[in-house]
């Protein structure tokens, strides 16, 4: 993680535009954009000063540029109070902002070939990703889909940056027919592809998961998942996560992610914890039960 740490700015918003299904905020943010690396992401208060909307929102950092001294965009699609406000914004507006949080996407040492595959608006963190591999030398090949054609996010820039860009609908209204997994086998070996990138929802990042496995190559993943404060301190944004030791933990999104190799997080058991994760009630029997048939081995 950057070692600058995240700042709480209030920042006034440049832009508010649509983009086909969502909404893009462009805030001036110096701060935030001198320490973003792909991957990270803000949490934004909403409701206003007055509002009972306690809860921030958290919104992968889909660009930074350093016009007007540095300026972060966002995205995101209306689906409550907390974001029917923020579509409502308009320029000068002033909002309350932390960031960035959250681990970056690593990056490769010498030049590899990448795929990067997004569901939806996830396909946001994955651009300013694809920027970074490619000045670092990368081929970069981009898979994205989306439910329909207008959830399919920016498939001209997708097409501008990349070697290739495939895109995947589920309805069929624009590129192939299918889902994101359908195709990525297929750009994986058309590309010889060295590590897939990817980032949307959790189905999505399994299925992909286990096409890299398949294909004898790393993937890493950006998990979505619901996070209360972004900062480590509430607990509800907890997965189990396969440590280097084999061991299971609960770990914290906003903090130990969001991003994680995605073999080592325990899709499956999302949302529950297992019984074999370090802390559960009888992991200290089933630990020492390991051990047992370890020695007897």
């Amino acid at each position: 993680m950057n070692e600058q740490g995240p700042v709480q700015i209030r920042c006034p918003v440049l832009t508010v535009r649509r983009v086909d299904a969502y909404y893009a905020i462009t805030v001036v943010a110096p701060g935030i954009a001198e320490r973003f690396r792909a991957g990270q992401f803000v949490s934004v208060a909403v409701g206003g000063e007055q509002s009972s909307t306690l809860l921030r929102r958290p919104f992968a950092i889909h660009d930074v540029k350093p016009d007007y001294g540095g300026t972060v965009e966002f995205l995101f699609s209306v689906r409550g109070q907390g974001t029917a406000w923020l579509s409502e914004r308009r320029s000068r507006d002033l909002l309350d902002i932390v960031g960035p949080l959250g681990r970056p996407f690593p990056l490769p040492r010498d030049p590899v070939n990448c795929v990067l595959a997004g569901g939806g608006s996830g396909a946001a963190p994955l651009f300013p990703l694809a920027l970074s591999l490619r000045r670092r030398g990368c081929r970069v090949d981009f898979v994205l889909g989306a439910a329909s054609a207008d959830r399919v996010f920016s498939a001209i820039t997708a097409r501008r940056v990349a070697e290739t860009a495939t895109f995947t609908t589920d309805d069929g209204s624009f590129g192939v027919h299918g889902a994101v997994t359908d195709a990525l086998g297929r750009v994986i070996e058309d590309a010889r592809s060295d590590v897939v990138y990817s980032c949307g929802p959790m189905p999505m990042l399994r299925e992909v998961t286990a096409v890299a496995s398949a294909h004898g190559i790393p993937v890493q993943v950006a998990v979505e998942e619901t996070m209360a404060c972004g900062t480590g301190l509430c607990m509800t944004c907890v997965i189990p996560v396969v440590g280097e030791d084999g061991i299971t933990r609960m770990v914290r999104t906003c903090m130990d992610g969001p991003v994680f190799r995605g073999e080592r997080v325990r899709f499956d058991d999302v949302g529950t914890i297992p019984f074999d994760a370090l802390g559960a009630p009888g992991w200290k029997a089933h630990h020492d039960s390991d051990v047992t048939d370890r020695e007897a081995g």
